[in-house]
């Protein structure tokens, strides 16, 4: 094996940022994606396009796995043969859930492989860069004797030797920021019905996004399961989400979001806890809608 050297498996726009990250730091790069084309300017740039799969991975130790999901792996590496597979160390950044993390684990472990779960939380302009972030689980002393390669990508923030933590997190954060993002396109789409353009927006949008100060106030209390009325009442939330959907219909503008934000309060009012903080939704939300 080559000191300094990786391999980048998936060459999407986080592959290739990450493959660039690794150039830019003088590493010895070995490539393979299924449209080889896309790795023209990194070859011109010093990495060597791998002809197969296997050829890739025989290259180097530590193989990072920019793929669209789980399934996208096992189509690529499931005919790799397993002397091939054996020792090396798939670096899976591919998103998936955290069962499916569990099960890759397994299934590289079977062939003599270790799985570092990975889960990026910046888009490809960020790699590389300050102030950029990744979650990792998977066995600790392979996470600690890899740390430097991984952080080449992002700062390292290790979870536990649960390989479906790393998962987990991920999906945590991305079940906010999809969430925040739609609210903001909702609030983009309201504002413009009314001529109002998306710079205009923008200084009360980052304002309206911001909620430390709430987040922090609610959390004690959600895990100490306080959910008194003492400071927001369920009830007052469902006018408010109310009042939203109103404002949006009234504009024209499309009320699917809302109207689900309106049906989740009501739910929680008829649920016997309009008196009740508005947190009492996370008690709704922890079993399926009926």
């Amino acid at each position: 094996m080559r000191k300094n050297s990786v391999t980048v498996i998936g060459l999407g726009p986080m592959g290739q940022a990450m493959a660039g990250a690794y150039l830019e730091q003088g590493y010895e790069v070995t490539l393979w994606n299924r449209t080889a084309s896309r790795a023209d300017g990194l070859v011109r740039r010093g990495a060597v396009l791998a002809a197969s799969p296997a050829e890739a991975i025989a290259a180097n130790e530590v193989i990072v796995l920019s793929l669209t999901d789980y399934e996208a792996l096992y189509a690529v590496l499931d005919g790799v043969d397993r002397a091939v597979l054996a020792g090396r160390v798939l670096v899976n950044l591919s998103s998936d859930t955290p069962r499916r993390a569990q099960e890759a684990a397994d299934w590289a472990r079977e062939r003599g492989a270790v799985q570092l779960t990975g889960g990026v939380l910046v888009p490809p302009s960020g790699i590389g860069r300050p102030g950029s972030s990744a979650f990792y689980s998977g066995p600790r002393e392979v996470f600690e004797a890899h740390r430097p390669t991984l952080e080449v990508l992002t700062a390292a923030d290790y979870r536990g030797e649960d390989p479906g933590l790393a998962a987990l997190f991920y999906q945590l954060n991305m079940v906010m920021f999809w969430t925040a993002l739609s609210s903001y396109w909702q609030a983009v789409a309201l504002a413009d019905a009314h001529g109002i353009k998306a710079a205009d927006l923008l200084p009360t949008a980052v304002g309206a996004l911001d909620m430390k100060q709430f987040l922090e106030f609610y959390a004690p209390r959600i895990d100490a399961g306080d959910h008194s009325g003492d400071v927001d009442r369920l009830a007052m939330g469902l006018a408010s989400a109310e009042h939203v959907l109103h404002t949006v219909l009234d504009a024209g503008v499309d009320g699917a979001l809302p109207a689900v934000i309106v049906d989740l309060f009501r739910r929680g009012v008829e649920a016997g806890r309009g008196g009740d903080s508005s947190s009492s939704l996370v008690e709704m939300l922890k079993r399926p809608a009926v």
